[in-house]
């Protein structure tokens, strides 16, 4: 009895030890892949919205009420077309009775001339008569110009893109009642963290997404680039051309990434396989640990400069029970 205690005794703790060592040295299960050939493509990424490359604020230069309104958010204008007006009645008041004072002038100086042609008066009544008249008019032309201010007329074709104002409001002088966008077409504007900003330069490639236009991948291209950055946010804005512009509306939040370098053709591994700058691949049936130079890394794939062949096979997600020599059951990762 007491044999077969022994006997089950050293059953257990072989197979514990024989357990422990399939545990510790056994082959393990990798899922492998193999290095792939495509474009390697370093890329700045900022975020932006899309804003009229011109855009006008049309505000009146008299205040008053607001008593008419031609146009709305989204119409197309054109240039000279009165938009809106604001209450003149006094104004046009003030301008028949300035019309009236320079009628009237003018004829107190064709009455003069005649007389001082006849030798009745003399040169300086014409002279006061004439400067009587310039004054009547000049007050005339104010008063008309005032008159005109009232209302608010497009400076150039556009469009529309906001108003501020409703029929019966007081709007101060200065307050826009309408912003213009025209002149140009759409663009970008993106904010880009002032240690990536030496790295822009003008005529640079952008590929752009937008979360409003799903699956769709836009092209641009870098216009402009502040040379002032804010100390604030440590960001420099740069403007992007669009390549379809009428694709996009205004306000359209946008994904920028700005193309600083692509390499076609390059060697490409998961970045997940990627760690402290080397990879585990299975030779033979074993592990072994491959230091690598990398180059342009992405959420997806890691650019392999040196240390790996094309004909690899890459552990895609390495564990931490990986050691160099051991065994590797392989599967085709997923």
């Amino acid at each position: 009895m007491r044999n077969k205690w022994i006997w089950a005794s050293a059953a257990i703790v072989a197979a514990g030890l024989a357990a422990w060592w399939w545990v510790r040295d056994g082959p393990v299960p990798v899922a492998v892949v193999t290095p792939v050939r495509g474009p390697a493509v370093e890329a700045i990424y900022a975020t932006g919205s899309v804003e009229p490359t011109v855009s006008m604020p049309i505000a009146p230069r008299v205040a008053g009420r607001l008593v008419e309104l031609n146009t709305d958010e989204g119409r197309p204008v054109r240039k000279g077309e009165v938009l809106a007006r604001i209450d003149d009645s006094d104004l046009v008041h003030t301008v028949t009775e300035l019309a009236a004072r320079a009628k009237f002038a003018r004829a107190q100086y064709d009455r003069t001339k005649s007389l001082v042609a006849r030798g009745f008066v003399s040169e300086v009544d014409l002279d006061r008569a004439r400067s009587d008249l310039d004054a009547a008019e000049a007050s005339l032309q104010r008063a008309q110009a005032q008159r005109d201010f009232a209302a608010l007329v497009s400076p150039a074709d556009g469009i529309i893109i906001k108003r501020d104002g409703e029929i019966g409001q007081f709007i101060p002088v200065g307050q826009p009642v309408f912003y213009l966008s025209c002149c140009a077409p759409l663009r970008v504007s993106a904010e880009v963290d002032e240690e990536d900003i030496p790295r822009v330069h003008v005529g640079q490639k952008v590929v752009l997404r937008a979360d409003a236009l799903p699956g769709r991948v836009f092209d641009g291209e870098v216009s402009e680039v502040t040379p002032k950055g804010d100390p604030v946010a440590r960001t420099y804005r740069v403007r992007i051309r669009l390549a379809d512009p009428a694709a996009f509306r205004i306000g359209m939040t946008v994904d920028a990434n700005l193309v600083v370098s692509r390499r076609d053709e390059a060697l490409l591994v998961p970045s997940s396989a990627v760690k402290d700058n080397s990879v585990w691949t299975v030779a033979g049936g074993k592990l072994h640990r491959q230091p690598v130079k990398t180059g342009v890394t992405g959420s997806g794939h890691t650019e392999i400069v040196s240390g790996l062949t094309s004909r690899a096979e890459v552990v895609a997600e390495p564990g931490d029970g990986l050691r160099e020599g051991r065994g590797a059951r392989v599967r085709a990762a997923k």
